[in-house]
């Protein structure tokens, strides 16, 4: 089936069609010394695009979700307590990984539509005299909320009160898109994957680990094989890997690294939230509230939205693809039924932004809700209109 337009999810994202082409690609004996010249590059520019010259770079054929699982099993040891805040969905399922894993979570319930709450975090800390947390988890971008969190404020929590737990950071829907300052924010072990701000598909868990990270490995106990980022580094030494890498997927990153930094990330991270800025414009000249409850929490790649009470918010979801065959993100956990979601993430224009707003107004005009056509698209265009004469502005 041949899909023409855009979709509006929070990942996978769009994919501009030189990832597409450089993904498919002849096989490549991955043992030969060609690989290498795919390899080094992905770990030399995913290490750039996460901000950090010392971190050690592993990627695994595998999704965010196995990102998460490879952070905790290298660094943690049955029974070691972790400290994390239940926000969204994706916070949820993390800690739940946790217990799986049979680590005992410290669970901080927090409304959704906040984040991280760092200085709850500070008082769990602070009495934990004896320094029994060895981590600290958090999600930067709550997926299911349209909310990001602040990590420098965590990393202030840790050091306020020297507490030595590792921080470890769900970067899968902000790296690439908004910024990430691994080194400068102390954070231990950043996790990402190829589907959302690497614009390719899903496929591939993107980890950096800090000095600090990559020494607590040492003493970890958690079961791992698949995720043992100690084989990992014994095939980078030699070019190669554990296991059969996914070579295409690779040649994807290398490309899509290479993408990144030649925009500019700063580039980057200012056309995501011009983009992300319409949509918020949109939303509130439809009357509708973000799930996100305050501007400094506001998300650049995804806009969960709330609809009226009483009101199904799945069926402007359904509507939209099945009478204008385009794709958008339904309401998640305690939101179900509830929001709709906006992806504007990853391969995105103002242009493509637009249409989708269009889309939403008409799917919410046939729904009955009191929008009026062209009310959203129009605050948009202004924003953006406003954005690009700023920019213009600045370059002369």
């Amino acid at each position: 089936m041949f899909m023409q337009n855009p979709i509006f999810i929070p990942g996978p994202t769009n994919m501009p069609e030189v990832l597409r082409r450089a993904v498919d690609m002849p096989t490549l004996d991955h043992r030969s010394r060609h690989f290498a010249d795919i390899l080094r590059p992905v770990l030399a520019g995913v290490k750039k695009v996460v901000k950090s010259d010392s971190a050690e770079i592993f990627v695994f054929p595998s999704s965010g979700t196995g990102g998460w699982e490879c952070a905790i099993s290298n660094t943690l040891s049955p029974g070691d307590r972790v400290l994390s805040a239940r926000y969204g969905v994706f916070s949820h399922r993390w800690i739940d990984m946790c217990r799986r894993h049979g680590l005992a979570v410290d669970v901080i319930e927090t409304p959704w539509g906040e984040g991280t709450p760092a200085d709850r975090f500070a008082e769990a800390l602070a009495a934990d005299k004896a320094h029994e947390i060895k981590a600290v988890l958090v999600t930067h971008n709550e997926t299911a909320t349209g909310v990001r969190s602040d990590i420098a404020s965590v990393r202030r929590a840790l050091d306020s009160v020297g507490h030595p737990a590792l921080l470890l950071v769900d970067g899968v829907s902000s790296i690439g898109c908004m910024d990430f300052r691994m080194a400068e924010w102390g954070v231990d072990i950043a996790i990402t994957g190829s589907q959302k701000g690497f614009m390719l598909p899903v496929g591939l868990a993107i980890l950096a680990f800090s000095p600090k990270a990559m020494e607590a490995v040492k003493s970890a106990k958690l079961p791992r094989t698949f995720f043992d980022i100690r084989d990992m580094a014994r095939g980078y030494a030699i070019n190669g890997y554990p296991y059969t890498p996914a070579v295409g997927l690779m040649n994807g990153l290398k490309l899509s690294t290479e993408m990144l930094l030649s925009e500019g990330l700063d580039n980057v991270f200012a056309r995501h939230y011009r983009i992300a800025s319409g949509v918020r414009a949109a939303v509130h000249a439809w009357g509708l509230e973000l799930c996100a409850r305050r501007e400094e929490l506001y998300s650049d790649t995804v806009s969960a939205i709330r609809t009226p009470a009483g009101f199904d918010a799945t069926s402007i979801v359904t509507h939209a693809s099945q009478k204008y065959d385009v794709a958008f993100g339904m309401g998640l956990g305690e939101l179900g039924g509830k929001a709709f979601r906006i992806g504007h993430l990853g391969a995105l224009t103002d242009v493509m932004a637009l249409a989708g707003i269009a889309t939403l107004e008409m799917c919410m005009v046939d729904l009955g809700l009191p929008v009026r056509l062209g009310s959203g698209v129009a605050a948009a265009q202004q924003a953006y209109r406003s954005s690009a004469t700023l920019a213009t502005q600045a370059a002369a």
